[in-house]
């Protein structure tokens, strides 16, 4: 019988083991109660917010005056229910129960031992017992008991429930974590601060308990007075009478002062130290929001001018930059900046490289730096697009070895200008209004879309000079399904075929533009 019992428990563990199911289902739950990162935790934490206030309101009402039917249903049955499951499926999750089992009994045939189930149960107990007597899990069960009406004095723990929004509130629980990076400070304290209070109760009884203070008359009074005293607030309910009491008064005022200019210090410095993690926590969670992102790699003078320029084409990006002084000129400039090492692969997974980035922008001050994070990204992400920055032309061969697709060298640039200005500076002052935008002339590149009127059509079906446009160039794809691969039709005839996924060099101005790109849009949506 012992041995049919101990074939179908193992052969049941082993079941749950492999059951992709059961494995999917567990996992759904327990990131729904314990993954921050999870997308459906936060509709999770805002229902259970809802719940526990609207629970804690419709008790607190109760105090005067009886709720209406509905109410009472929905307290006693519905929100009583949510606990109980929630309170169980968080035990349920906490461990495995079917791999201490599996463990126990591969063990115990490896070295030919028999099975013992008061070890799989000691162990099993230990584990749920570790989260059932964890604050948290006290809470939630406590939080279940004012639900049991008849038992009045189980109302007192209707505060449990508002301490149940610890659980579902980031910014409480940060809160918490702070000040838990300071527990042996506020333990000092603490143990300071009830001493003090101790022995200034003592004395105060001392010198006035002995009826020439009707304000104290037993040594609980005593201590009301010295913590209302010692924690400045001061009732003024029981005041010394006496000479040796006004001492200890002063005494008192004195310490608490102190204790609260102390307490006020390991706060500040608390949050001081953990200012730069709940930034970094802060911009993680806009980021973990958006998509096509392009990370900046450095905040130098060009970081600075890539980032002005994205802001204005209102696309997304992050600046990653290590250098705090740095990293202070890009929050004063309104940028979403990480304090962080882009050389370091961590940083990079934090930010799901290969979902969330669509271009890494290399332009660090050290073309080692720039190497380096160009392999770093092109080893996490094999499609992301890289633009590296560099002053040297044997790195610029090492960078583009290293993946990246586009290379650009801002001395060589400069100097290609500076020759064009002397040969010919009329050319390079039009070239410089339009790289420059002044009178808002600019080169732009618009793709177009698949149902739109150029979908299908010819270069010459749309009349661009009249439209105060010019159309300098042409990319298309050699394949449909790869946005990377095109070649580049100069000045291309007017029989060029065009299709959705080509990209059109135009330079006009900024209101023509923007006028041909309007268009285009709307004939894609009017077409829908």
């Amino acid at each position: 019988m012992r041995r049919f019992l101990v074939r179908q428990i193992v052969s049941f563990a082993y079941l749950l083991e492999s059951s992709p199911r059961y494995q999917r289902v567990k996992r759904f739950f327990n990131d729904l109660l314990n993954n921050d990162d999870y997308p459906y935790k936060k509709y999770f934490d805002l229902f259970m917010i809802f719940v526990i206030l609207s629970s804690v309101s419709i008790l607190v009402i109760d105090v005067h005056e009886h709720v209406a039917y509905w109410l009472d249903f929905y307290d006693l049955y519905i929100v009583t229910w949510i606990f109980i499951v929630e309170y169980l499926l968080r035990l349920w999750v906490h461990s495995d129960v079917h791999k201490v089992i599996i463990a126990h009994y591969e063990e115990s045939e490896f070295f030919e031992k028999p099975f013992s189930f008061w070890k799989i149960f000691k162990q099993v107990a230990q584990e749920k017992w570790a989260y059932i007597t964890s604050p948290a899990a006290i809470i939630d069960l406590i939080a279940i008991l004012p639900s049991y009406r008849e038992i009045r004095v189980l109302r007192v723990f209707v505060l449990f429930r508002a301490f149940k929004m610890l659980r579902y509130s980031r910014s409480l629980l940060q809160f918490f974590d702070i000040l838990r990076s300071k527990k042996v400070e506020l333990y000092t304290l603490l143990t300071l601060l009830s001493f003090f209070t101790l022995t200034a109760s003592i004395m105060i009884y001392v010198f006035e308990g002995n009826g020439s203070n009707p304000g104290i008359t037993n040594l609980f009074d005593a201590v009301y007075w010295a913590l209302v005293t010692i924690t400045t607030v001061g009732y003024g309910d029981i005041s010394p009478v006496t000479t040796e009491g006004r001492a200890v008064a002063m005494l008192v005022i004195l310490t608490g002062i102190g204790a609260i200019s102390f307490l006020t210090s390991i706060i500040v410095s608390a949050f001081s130290e953990k200012l730069p993690e709940i930034k970094e926590t802060r911009v993680m969670n806009q980021i973990a929001k958006k998509r096509d992102l392009n990370l900046i790699c450095g905040y130098g003078k060009i970081g600075q001018l890539v980032a002005k320029k994205l802001r204005e084409n209102r696309r997304h990006f992050l600046v990653i930059e290590s250098d705090p002084q740095k990293v202070q000129k890009a929050e004063l400039d309104g940028c979403d900046v990480l304090m962080a090492d882009a050389t370091k692969s961590d940083t990079l997974l934090k930010l799901k490289l290969s979902e969330n980035v669509r271009s890494v922008i290399c332009v660090t001050h050290d073309d080692i730096i720039n190497v380096f994070i160009t392999i770093n990204a092109r080893s996490l992400c094999s499609d992301v697009e890289i633009i590296a920055r560099c002053s040297d032309k044997s790195v610029s061969k090492k960078l583009r070895m290293a993946g990246a697709n586009h290379v650009i060298m801002p001395e060589e640039i400069a100097g290609m200008l500076g020759s064009v200005y002397i040969g010919q500076p009329v050319a390079f002052e039009a070239l410089q209004a339009i790289i420059t935008q002044k009178r808002t002339a600019r080169i732009d590149e618009v793709e177009i879309k698949l149902g739109s009127f150029l979908d299908g059509a010819k270069v010459g079906d749309f009349d661009f000079t009249a439209n105060k446009l010019v159309l300098l160039a042409l990319l298309k794809r050699f394949d449909s399904t790869d946005r990377k691969s095109h070649y580049v039709v100069f000045n291309p005839p007017d029989d060029t075929p065009l299709k959705a996924g080509d990209i059109l060099v135009i330079m006009g101005y900024s209101v023509s533009i923007a006028d041909f790109k309007g268009r285009l849009e709307q004939s894609v949506r009017y077409k829908k």
